[in-house]
């Protein structure tokens, strides 16, 4: 177990330069998997924001006046650089965040992949001609980007998550402001140095970290920013959600979910339980889309219990350097309390713990892959998306009395069901309450695949061509000659 990339002292991107925040204040970088500091990050000031907003207007002007060809180079070149420092990048980011060094890879492979499909999607940003009521009547509609932007991103996917909100813009024509994760700041800045060295002008893309709510009560009603997108809980999103809506700004919320995982009577359970553990367990289970809820009918329930639980007994937990380590540490001390506090309150009210449910050793932020049967409807861990290794299963007597439950919670960001019928498929398709479902497959959020929830999981799409809608005003022009 041994790393090549030493973890550095993460700066501040304003106007193409990395910098120390004014004041020199840092905030320290933890390790998930030992707890010790290794590293630090800048912490910005509001005169640094204000820096980078005053960057960012003139890149603005720049970047919406550049050809949306030129501007598709330069993402490409972005990507490549991207796959080219891929290994060292990935070790960053198993340091500071945990995953697996194979989960970090491919992290890493997909957000180029993204990058790339962006990038061409741009060039397709059309308008259109109207067929006049005159003959001396021209009538276009235009598209031209929103303006800059600030985009807030989360930890469980430092790359990933941003790539998504960053590409949007740039290929669009707007600059963007990233207000990254303090806890995993390495491997974003890597991100947005490919991107600086692939020749994006100063002050298109900044990046900043700090107090979130400082930065994202001074950025969101800022005049100079009139588009914000953001990743993270339900309770924060609606807070900015609010905020931007009072100063009209334009908002993407990719919020909280608990995912239902429907398994129909006719399923082909082997096929089923190969799908859907290791997703289940990827990124230690803190992934939004994460599989959380299993509703398995009671005909297959024995043999679904069965397979799971043979599946977690083959999984080595450690750190994700160790290539032999199939899950990695949950990111922080906070997780590790949030899982044994669902797995407490389910054994209160008469839930089993199958497997796992304990927190391993007193090193990092280690726990087990969890499987809770038969938690009550009023249980936390049937309410509150678990965000860690953890999974609950109920039985249920058919199809919909499944549906019923997997539309009772104000979520609606994923769903997987496994089912032999087309039938069940169309029904499960018209029925589910979801932004995204999966039907006998792992989520396969591809780029060109819209990305976004419904209810309290938010609006907006991170993925497709719907990714580029809110990116954009759409403009009228209608002419006369005289």
């Amino acid at each position: 177990m041994t790393t090549t990339s030493a973890y550095p002292h993460v700066q501040l991107m304003i106007n193409n330069e990395w910098r120390a925040a004014r004041g020199a204040a840092v905030i320290p970088v933890h390790n998930p998997a030992t707890g010790e500091v290794i590293g630090s990050v800048a912490h910005a000031t509001i005169a640094d924001l204000d820096d980078a907003l005053a960057a960012t207007a003139k890149g603005f002007d720049i970047w919406k006046n550049t050809p949306a060809v030129k501007r598709s180079e330069i993402m490409r070149v972005a990507a490549g650089l991207l796959r080219e420092r891929a290994a060292g990048i990935a070790e960053l980011m198993t340091l500071e965040q945990g995953k697996p060094l194979i989960e970090a890879k491919g992290e890493i492979g997909m957000s180029a992949d993204i990058i790339e499909w962006f990038a061409e999607e741009g060039r397709r940003v059309y308008g259109r001609i109207v067929p006049p009521r005159m003959a001396n009547v021209q009538q276009m509609v235009l598209k031209e980007p929103v303006g800059p932007v600030a985009a807030f991103t989360p930890w469980n996917f430092p790359i990933n998550q941003i790539v998504r909100k960053l590409c949007a813009a740039l290929t669009t024509g707007c600059s963007i402001i990233v207000k990254a994760p303090e806890e995993t700041p390495a491997s974003p800045a890597e991100l947005i140095r490919a991107f600086v060295d692939a020749g994006v002008p100063a002050g298109v893309i900044g990046l900043v970290y700090g107090d979130p709510a400082e930065i994202s009560n001074y950025l969101i009603p800022h005049p100079t920013i009139r588009k914000i997108t953001f990743t993270g809980s339900t309770p924060v999103g609606k807070q900015l959600a609010a905020l931007a809506g009072k100063h009209m700004k334009r908002a993407t919320m990719e919020l909280g979910g608990h995912a239902p995982v429907i398994v129909a009577a006719d399923a082909n359970v082997p096929h089923a339980i190969k799908m859907i553990t290791a997703f289940k367990f990827r990124n230690a289970g803190q992934v939004c889309i994460s599989p959380t809820r299993f509703l398995v009918d009671e005909a297959v329930r024995e043999e679904f219990v069965a397979g799971f639980l043979a599946y977690t007994e083959k999984m080595k937990v450690g750190s994700g350097l160790d290539a032999a380590n199939t899950m990695g540490p949950m990111a922080n001390a906070r997780r590790v309390t949030a899982m044994q506090q669902l797995t407490e309150d389910a054994i209160k009210r008469g839930a089993t713990v199958a497997t796992g449910g304990e927190r391993i050793g007193s090193t990092g932020n280690f726990f087990t892959p969890t499987l809770i049967l038969d938690a009550p409807l009023d249980s936390d861990v049937f309410n509150l998306e678990p965000f860690g290794p953890m999974a609950a299963l109920r039985s249920v007597k058919n199809l919909d009395e499944a549906i019923a439950e997997a539309n009772r919670l104000p979520f609606g960001l994923s769903a997987y069901a496994f089912t032999s019928s087309i039938k069940n498929a169309h029904q499960l398709s018209a029925q589910v309450q979801t932004g995204m479902l999966w039907i006998n497959q792992p989520a396969m959020p591809w780029a060109e695949l819209p990305f976004g929830g419904v209810k309290d999981s938010g609006y907006g799409s991170e993925g497709g061509p719907e990714a580029l809608d809110s990116y954009l005003n759409t403009k009228t022009v209608a002419m006369t000659s005289v």
